[in-house]
C-alpha cells in the first residue's frame, strides 16, 4: 500500500500544528506557504495554555500581560490582574510564533514550500489523487515557477479568503473586519503598556465589538473590529480608538498598518471529500473576543490526529466520514464554548448602556476570575455553583440597569 501524502495549504498557526503532527508520525507531508515573512495583522494574544500545550519557547513571547484595563463607553476604567505569578496572556509578534512554528514543522520532517497554491482538483473517485496547482517562489520571484503536486489528502489552513474551501465550496460565512496600527512610543509612554493591555468598549470605537491597545516588545498595537456590514465605517471607527486613547499615545509614530477579515461562525462545510478546512479557514475564532490563534492551533491538531488515527499511522487512505470524526470531537470539546461567547457578544455590544454594563460586572472578582480561566485554560469553567449563581444574578442586575439607562 502506497504510504499517504498530506499537503497542507498555509502555515500560520494552524498549517504549522498539522503538519508537525502529521510529520510526527511520518506521515509524508507537504506545508505550503506563499510569503515565509509574512506578519499577519492580529492582535497577537495567545492564552497560557498554549504556551505548555504547543511547547513554546518563551522567547517568542514579546510581553506577558498580568494587567488589563477595561474601559466603559463613559471611561470608566475596570482593573483585571492576574493575581497568581505563573499566569500571564503571551503577547507575539505573529511573524515570529509563526516562523518557530513553521520552522519546527519542518525540522521534524514536513516539506516546505514557497508557493501559491491557485487550484485543486478535485478527483472523481475515492482513490485518486488531488492535483494541487501552484507557483513555486524558491527562486524568488513574485510570478514562480508553475508547479503541481498530487496528494492523497488536502487540510486547508489557508485563512479567512481559503482558496480551498473555495475549491471544495465549502460555502461563505459571515465575518468582521480587524484593523490596527503599530506605533512606537517613546520609552516612557511604552512603559505605562508594560505588562499592561488595554480593551475599549463604546459606539464610538465599534458597534459590536471591542478596540485593543495591546503591548509588542517595541511598540503598541491599536485597533478594531467591526462586522462586515460596518465596514464602511472602519476608518471612522479607528479614529474613535485613537481619540479614546490619545492621551497615552502622546509622541506616537505610526509605524504599520493592517487590515484583515476575521471569521464570525463556522463555514457550512468543513470536511468535504478529502479535504479538511482548519482554522480561520474553518471559521474556529471565538465571538466577544475575536479569539484565534490557539483555536486554529488546536483544531489543526485534532484534525491530524484524527488523520494519524484513522489512516493507521499513514498505511490507508482516510474517507470523508473518517475526516468528519475530527469536526464531531472538535464541537463536542468546544461547542459550547462558543455558543456562550455568541450569547455574550449579542447581549452585551447591544448598545453603549449595556455596555456599560458589561464592564460593571468586570469589576467583580469571581468574574474576572472565570474569565480569566475560561481564557487563559480554554475551558468554560463550572465555577462553584453558589458563584455560579452570583455571577448570573450580576449579569441579570447589570443588564437590567443598562437596559433602564439605554435611551
Amino acid at each position: 500500500m502506497p504510504a499517504l501524502r498530506v499537503a497542507v495549504v498555509g502555515s500560520g498557526p494552524a498549517g504549522s500544528s498539522a503538519a508537525e503532527t502529521l510529520a510526527k508520525a511520518g506521515i509524508e507531508t507537504y506545508l505550503f506557504e506563499r510569503k515565509l515573512d509574512n506578519a499577519k495583522p492580529c492582535g497577537g494574544a495567545i492564552p497560557l495554555c498554549m504556551v505548555s500545550e504547543f511547547d513554546l519557547p518563551p522567547e517568542i513571547i514579546d510581553r506577558r500581560v498580568r494587567k488589563m484595563k477595561m474601559i466603559s463607553p463613559s471611561n470608566i476604567e475596570v482593573d483585571i490582574n492576574l493575581d497568581n505569578e505563573d499566569e500571564y496572556i503571551g503577547m507575539c509578534r505573529r511573524e515570529v510564533l509563526d516562523g518557530f512554528m513553521r520552522n519546527r514543522a519542518a525540522k521534524l520532517g514536513a516539506t516546505l514550500i514557497n508557493g501559491t497554491v491557485h487550484k485543486l482538483d478535485i478527483p472523481t473517485s475515492n482513490t485518486e489523487p488531488y492535483t494541487l496547482h501552484y507557483a513555486d517562489h524558491s527562486d524568488g520571484s513574485l510570478s514562480g515557477v508553475q508547479k503541481t503536486l498530487k496528494v492523497d489528502l488536502v487540510v486547508g489552513a489557508d485563512g479567512a479568503n481559503s482558496r480551498v474551501a473555495k475549491a471544495i465550496d465549502a460555502g461563505d460565512y459571515n465575518y468582521a473586519i480587524a484593523f490596527q496600527e503599530r506605533i512606537r512610543l517613546p520609552g516612557d509612554m511604552m512603559n505605562y503598556y508594560e505588562d499592561l493591555a488595554e480593551m475599549y468598549v463604546g459606539n464610538d470605537v465599534s458597534p459590536d465589538f471591542y478596540a485593543w491597545v495591546f503591548p509588542k516588545y517595541d511598540h503598541v498595537a491599536v485597533g478594531t473590529g467591526t462586522m462586515k456590514v460596518n465596514q464602511a465605517k472602519i476608518k471612522k471607527l479607528q479614529a474613535g480608538i485613537r481619540a479614546r486613547a490619545a492621551k497615552k499615545l502622546v509622541g506616537g509614530e505610526i509605524i504599520k498598518v493592517e487590515a484583515h477579515p476575521i471569521p464570525e461562525h463556522p463555514r457550512p462545510r468543513r470536511v468535504v471529500g478529502r479535504v479538511a478546512l482548519v482554522g480561520d479557514a474553518a471559521g474556529t475564532v471565538t465571538k466577544s473576543s475575536g479569539e484565534g490563534i490557539y483555536f486554529a492551533a488546536k483544531s489543526a491538531r485534532m484534525c491530524a490526529e484524527t488523520i494519524v488515527e484513522t489512516s493507521n499511522g499513514g498505511t490507508r487512505i482516510p474517507t470523508e466520514a473518517d475526516l468528519k470524526l475530527y469536526l464531531k470531537r472538535w464541537d463536542k470539546k468546544y461547542g459550547i464554548t462558543y455558543k456562550v461567547l455568541d450569547i455574550l457578544q449579542t447581549v452585551f455590544y447591544r448598545s453603549d448602556a449595556t455596555r456599560e454594563a458589561f464592564v460593571e460586572m468586570c469589576s467583580d472578582l469571581d468574574v474576572q476570575r472565570l474569565t480569566f480561566d475560561s481564557y487563559l485554560y480554554k475551558t468554560v469553567v463550572p465555577a462553584n455553583p453558589l458563584v455560579q449563581l452570583k455571577i448570573t444574578a450580576k449579569t441579570i442586575g447589570s443588564l437590567l440597569r443598562g437596559n433602564a439607562l439605554a435611551p
